[in-house]
């Protein structure tokens, strides 16, 4: 390749060695870059070093100086700093519904916008973690899918799965279609990720109501020409308040239920329903506190792991409830 060519390329091989080998616990000298230049064939003298320095400066490269007995350079601010992007893979890291494959292709990706030791700080919390996760690799075009479905207005269609025992097959666990395979069709509003599981949140016009679906489990996901419906039923939906009801996302009667609960679970109750909440004190220990709930299982058992600081109150068909599902529980260990 001609010298001028290897010249036009120099600032570029300079950018990349800044922000791939340095920070501010690693520095590099004009020495270190031009014997770097050299190995990839391009010749440079100090005087047209300092000149691209500044262009890259001036272009927007945060590049720093330390002067000591030799001036070494480094990038100081960048676009994600590293608390930042340990931020991003422990999120990535806990998704249970990004596959363990998918989980190792981001994070190489979040590597490329830090150091390459930095990057191994990055690297080193993949093996340090060890959560569950999906082994649906198309849930990761599952949720662009419906993400167009949704800025385009459109209806979808799709085949919703569900987990089944099968004792005669050497995989006991499987999942597999519901109503026979039969297709859904619905029109998807919003995508919701609530209890580590993305859920679609969309209006079924048979039902003529909102209803929730998990993301991992929908396959085969096609984009309708019907336009979505629905609008006026989204338009007064709150998707704030429909995560705090429904537990988990399992669907059960919604209702108001008021709580006598513990004042030393004030932190709970706010954690689970936010701070804006009405109170009231109940005695010196305790307050009660109404909550739209939707009463399941998954609610109850909520309720259970609480123990004796709380207590349903009203209504009295849902304390009835709750002591039939304890109950039901105790015959277990009979």
């Amino acid at each position: 390749m001609p010298r001028t060519s290897r010249q036009k390329e120099k600032i570029l091989y300079i950018a990349k060695m800044l922000l791939e080998k340095t920070d501010e616990n690693h520095k590099i000298t004009i020495n270190d870059i031009i014997g770097e230049l050299a190995e990839n064939g391009i010749s440079a003298e100090r005087k047209s070093i300092y000149n691209d320095l500044e262009v890259l400066e001036k272009f927007g490269l945060d590049i720093c100086r330390e002067k000591t007995s030799v001036t070494r350079y480094y990038i100081g601010s960048r676009n994600f700093q590293l608390a930042e992007l340990k931020l991003l893979v422990d999120a990535i890291q806990s998704s249970k519904f990004i596959t363990t494959k998918k989980s190792v292709e981001l994070i190489g990706k979040l590597e490329n916008l830090c150091s390459v030791n930095e990057a191994r700080l990055l690297q080193r919390q993949v093996y340090v973690t060890n959560r569950v996760k999906t082994l649906n690799e198309k849930i990761y075009y599952n949720v662009d899918t419906l993400h167009n479905a949704i800025s385009q207005g459109k209806q979808i269609t799709f085949i919703y799965n569900e987990w089944v025992l099968d004792f005669s097959s050497s995989e006991k666990i499987k999942k597999q279609p519901r109503h026979n395979g039969q297709r859904y069709s619905v029109s998807p509003w919003v995508l919701s990720w609530d209890d580590e599981n993305y859920y679609l949140i969309a209006y079924d016009e048979k039902a003529k109501l909102l209803k929730h679906y998990r993301v991992d489990k929908m396959q085969d996901i096609e984009i309708s020409k019907e336009n979505r419906k629905g609008k006026s039923t989204f338009e007064k939906f709150d998707i704030a308040s429909y995560s705090k009801s429904v537990f988990s996302m399992f669907g059960g009667e919604e209702t108001d239920v008021k709580l006598s609960v513990d004042n030393s679970l004030i932190g709970v109750i706010a954690d689970r329903f936010g701070k804006n909440i009405f109170v009231s004190k109940e005695s010196d220990t305790s307050f009660n506190v109404t909550v739209r709930v939707a009463l399941s299982p998954q609610f109850y058992g909520w309720l259970f792991a609480l123990g004796t600081k709380v207590r349903i109150v009203e209504p009295k068909n849902a304390a009835e409830d709750f002591k039939e599902y304890v109950n039901r529980i105790a015959k277990n260990y009979q």
